[in-house]
């Protein structure tokens, strides 16, 4: 299996300059690439599902930080996980015109329930995330900061993959409080 990591880290923020009164809202997004999302198809999962292994979690957090040396940690950081269920079914609703597929699978992202029809889509709400922080303009005071993201996702043995965990920070950015 190829080396996983995580990519295309990216600080969007709503916008440039804030007043000391406002919240600041900043999204962190990225993907989880390379050979645990290549493992996640549709022959491992059956495999995996006569196996009898039947769910796989991907634990992961987002720290957002401030400065220099002394890092300040801004918001509330995210340490949680999002969980796929392999399940079999004959239900007409999950129909793939392509073929007669029985066995699928169910993403929960925070508790949220998603069934998707193809292998891709399958990845992406698993392995692309999209994390919104918001935090009090007060919390870093008037001037200019430098804003930056420690991210890291990891996962257990299972049919079709090692343990393994990835991590890695993001380019910064920067805002202006008046």
């Amino acid at each position: 299996m190829t080396e996983s990591k995580i990519s295309d880290i990216q600080l969007v923020k709503s916008k440039d300059e804030y007043t000391v009164d406002e919240n600041i809202e900043i999204n962190v997004q990225f993907l989880v690439e390379g050979g645990i999302r290549d493992a996640f198809n549709e022959a491992n999962w059956t495999k995996a599902y006569n196996n009898n292994d039947v769910s796989f979690k991907l634990k992961y957090g987002i720290k957002l930080t401030s400065g220099g040396f002394r890092k300040k940690e801004l918001g509330k950081t995210i340490d949680t996980y999002r969980k796929a269920a392999i399940f079999w079914t004959r239900n007409p609703k999950l129909v793939n015109p392509h073929k007669d597929r029985r066995i699928w699978v169910q993403i929960a992202k925070n508790f949220e329930p998603f069934v998707r029809l193809s292998e891709e889509e399958v990845r992406e709400e698993l392995f692309d995330f999209n994390e919104k922080f918001v935090f009090k303009a007060s919390d870093l005071g008037k001037g200019t900061h430098k804003i930056g993201s420690e991210v890291f996702a990891s996962w257990q043995k299972h049919d079709f993959t090692e343990t393994g965990h990835v991590k890695n920070n993001s380019n910064e950015i920067e805002i202006t409080i008046n």
